[in-house]
Formats: structure tokens, sequence, C-alpha cells
């Protein structure tokens, strides 16, 4: 089978490489899925690109102990483990694995992953798992409530725009922080404001939010709690830049730590995978609250360029790679 191999860590066209390699075996509790889709994620990049060095003790220290790339999938469900009793062949099925999806076929947990929502075709279930468990832990951790006001920060992006779309669907008032070109994208799924970032300091205009969920780490945390109305709550889902080695851990740990000072609370999210939560973005789906934004496809010859593009941190909606035949 064809399957993006990454054999070392730096630019994406120099460590990334398309190969035919074996098709994996699932073992006695779990499936094999014959990828139609995944998506781009910035934890993809970060893999890539071996940043911040800290990551590589679980990665491996001088290349990936698992080279093929990928955590989002979308596809078909090939065969089955001696144990599986949840799948059969033929059942359609998306979810986010630790990696390997970048593949035309893959291997998973059973419980790993959810049925494909009837509504959604596979390129725009793809889209979903990381980022949308990503936005909708961040919206429970924010415990946001109808009347809310909300500023997501970083609103355009993959997880900004599901962040957006599930606050609204919780009855918030949602204010919604992008580039200029972004603005109209962002008013298109809901937001009830926007603020253009490269004009306006949100930390500064004047106006207080009940919760803020930053996803992009523009601020200081001090900025963060001046935004805030008394008893609001920060949720801080990365950090700045940083260093080579530690990259945004220094930052992340001092928003730990400052929690519930001046009557406001700033608390970090560690979105990790869960099914349950898969399901409840399928009922969000199914019931015509949410909807995956999809800025560009491509196919596995073409993405290494895409994860390039994704490096910089300024995509849109998400990026789908396309590997079966049906979108």
């Amino acid at each position: 089978m064809r399957a993006i191999v990454q054999h070392g860590y730096g630019e994406p066209d120099q460590v990334l490489e398309l190969r035919e390699v074996p098709r994996p075996t699932p073992g006695d509790h779990e499936i094999l899925v014959r990828v139609e889709a995944a998506s781009v994620n910035a934890k993809d990049w970060m893999e890539i690109a071996g940043l911040p060095y800290v990551f590589r003790l679980a990665l491996g220290p001088s290349r990936p102990r698992r080279p093929v790339l990928g955590a989002d999938v979308a596809g078909t469900v090939e065969a089955v483990g001696a144990g599986v009793t949840r799948w059969r062949p033929g059942d359609e099925v998306f979810g986010e694995l630790p990696r390997g999806t970048f593949a035309e076929y893959t291997v998973a947990a059973e419980n790993a992953v959810s049925a494909k929502p009837a509504g959604l075709g596979f390129d725009e279930a793809a889209a979903m798992p990381l980022a949308g468990i990503a936005a909708l832990q961040g919206i429970r951790a924010a415990r946001v409530e109808p009347g809310h006001r909300v500023l997501v920060n970083g609103a355009s992006g993959g997880v900004g725009t599901f962040a957006v779309q599930i606050a609204k669907a919780r009855g918030a008032h949602v204010t919604g922080v992008c580039r200029t070109d972004a603005l109209d994208l962002v008013r298109s799924i809901g937001a009830d404001d926007v603020v253009d970032h490269t004009e306006e300091d949100f930390t500064r205009h004047g106006r207080s939010y009940d919760r803020i969920l930053d996803l992009v780490g523009s601020h200081t945390l001090a900025g963060y709690r001046r935004a805030l109305r008394d008893g609001g709550i920060c949720v801080v889902g990365t950090g700045m830049t940083g260093g080579k080695v530690l990259g945004p851990l220094p930052y992340l740990l001092r928003a730990m730590a400052a929690a519930a000072r001046d009557g406001t609370a700033v608390t970090t999210l560690n979105a990790r995978p869960h099914p349950e939560d898969l399901e409840e973005l399928a009922r969000l789906v199914d019931t015509g609250r949410l909807r995956p934004v999809i800025h560009r496809t491509h196919d596995l010859t073409t993405l290494p360029a895409a994860l390039a593009a994704q490096g910089p941190g300024h995509a849109r909606g998400k990026t789908v790679v396309r590997i079966g035949s049906t979108p």
C-alpha cells in the first residue's frame, strides 16, 4: 500500500516520502480501516519538525519510531480482529489515532473510532476528530452556558471553527478573533461579533468576556485576565512559540500556576481522544448545529506541500487529504 513515511526531522519536503509499505494486520481487538480521507493538524507539523525537542522523547530521538504520519481518519472497515464485536467489514467509521492515517490502510483499536455521521462525506468526517474534540473539550473546560459572552482567539483555524459553532450550540454570544481575510468565514459559521487582530487588541478594547478560549497564545496571561469579567474563565489551548527545547511548555506551566487570581481563572487544555466525544460531535452534525470547514483538499502526492503550509499557523478551517476515491 502507499503511505507517507517520515524518515527524520526537518522540513516536510526533506523528511517525507511517498512509499510502498506493507499493509498492517489488525490484532485481536483491532480493525483494519481502508482510509478514504485524513486531515492535517498542527500536531503533524510539530512531529515532522521534531519541535520542541522535548517531544522527541516520546516520538524517537533521531526519527519517529512509527514512521507513518497522520492522526485523523475516515474510512471503511476492511477486516476485524478475532476479538472485535463492535464492527464488521463495510462499516463506515471515523476517529483520531496516535499515528498512521496518511496511508491507504491503517489499524485502529476497536474503541478508538465511532460510526461516521450519515450526513457527512468522508472528507468532512476526516476533518472532525482531533480539532473537533479539542474544541469540544475546550468549551467544556470553560463551562460555557447559555448567555455567556465567549471569545474564541484563533476562530478561523481548525479548532477555532469548531469552537465557534459548539459555543453557539450551547447558547453563547460568540466573538471570534481572526485575520482580516477570515472575518467573513468566521461570521458565516455563526459568530455574533468578529475582531480583526491585525487592527485591534481584544485585551485592550474595553470589552470583557465571561469565557475566553485561547487557541493562539498571542497574548500574556495578564492580558487575558484583563479581558475577563469577574468570575470568568480563560482556557489556554496553546502557548507562545517558545524555544526549540521546551517550546510552549513554560508558558503553559505558568498558565497552570495562575489559576484563580484576582477573581478569574486561567487553566490549560490537554485534549485527548475520546469515543464519547466523537459521538457528541456526530449528534451536533445530525442536528444541523455543526459542520466542518474545509479550506483545501490534497492527495498523498501533494501532502508534503499541505504540511509545509500548516507550519506557519495560518490555516483557515481544515486541510483534508483524500486517499480513497469517495469524497
